[in-house]
């Protein structure tokens, strides 16, 4: 059989080793694996990469993905089915191994119920957020990350009694926020899924301080709602972009969180964010991306 590999969405974590494990069965079955570059672009392109045992051998602790990605989607590009349908009638794929988050994964099932492409979805994103699975992979390598980062703020927190504020990445999910928050021993975790308001989260800073703690830890979800006493919610983003997907650019509720936290408190309190920022968005907004909002959120190195 000839099977395509590809690789679509935001990198993480462990693609080459699913795309090395994939390849490296099937030749050992006799069967041909096909690198589709540039996620499902390459099936519809045929731009395609030979995955021999050569071609996979040293990819193991490598980064990134081997085989590129993109965020190509054949039900939203012009005449996208039709390109894949021609690519499969002229240079046919036996099967198709997708990895990808999400998206990827409603491609393809969109693909195997309407277009009758044999395909296989391998989940994968650090938000672990696709249904029907218990963890995607990416997920634990990303919770490591920001365990190992609030175990490095205790210190700096503690020399300097501040309120440090973690903002960690997860999209519309607090997955990593939950896991690394109770791994790190953080204070106060604030999600998507739960309300926690501000005025909740200062009284509890402040009960540890009468408590003699002098230093707090706070992890945010970056897509996580500032809500408050009043009743009044507010979705931070960092730009007013959307995405490929139609979904808002996230991030900037850490420095947020901060502002209202040391006006509450009194407390100096500095945000730490585990994310980037798109090149379009720092031209924007520079301020939601680098620039502290006040001399007390800097983050910190």
């Amino acid at each position: 059989m000839r099977v395509g590999i590809l690789t679509a969405g935001g990198d993480c974590p462990g693609l080459n080793a699913v795309i090395r494990a994939a390849a490296r069965r099937l030749l050992a079955h006799g069967h041909e694996p096909i690198g589709l570059r540039r996620g499902y672009r390459g099936l519809a392109e045929r731009d395609h990469v030979v995955l021999d045992q050569r071609g996979v051998s040293g990819i193991l602790p490598l980064g990134g993905t081997l085989l590129s990605t993109s965020n190509f989607n054949p039900f939203r590009e012009p005449e996208g089915i039709e390109r894949v349908s021609a690519a499969q009638r002229e240079d046919p794929l036996d099967a198709v191994i997708a990895i990808g988050g999400e998206h990827t994964m409603m491609i393809t099932r969109r693909l195997s119920e309407e277009v009758g492409l044999p395909v296989i979805g391998v989940p994968k994103t650090i938000d672990n957020d696709v249904t029907g699975t218990d963890y995607t992979f990416g997920f634990d390598t990303a919770v490591q990350v920001a365990t190992d980062a609030i175990d490095r703020l205790h210190t700096t927190a503690q020399s300097h009694d501040r309120v440090m504020v973690l903002e960690v990445m997860g999209r519309n999910t607090g997955w990593i926020a939950v896991f690394a928050g109770i791994a790190g021993g953080a204070d106060a975790i604030l999600i998507p899924e739960l309300e926690l308001t501000v005025e909740e989260i200062a009284a509890a800073i402040m009960r540890r301080h009468e408590r003699g703690k002098d230093f707090s830890i706070v992890v945010v979800a970056e897509g996580a709602e500032l809500a408050f006493a009043s009743g009044e919610r507010r979705q931070i983003r960092v730009s007013d972009e959307v995405d490929s997907y139609g979904y808002p650019r996230l991030g900037g509720i850490g420095a947020a969180l901060t502002i209202e936290l040391e006006q509450r408190t009194g407390y100096e309190t500095r945000v730490t964010t585990l994310a980037t920022c798109s090149a379009a968005a720092r031209r924007r907004r520079p301020t939601a991306c680098s620039r502290p909002a006040t001399a007390s959120t800097r983050p910190t190195s």
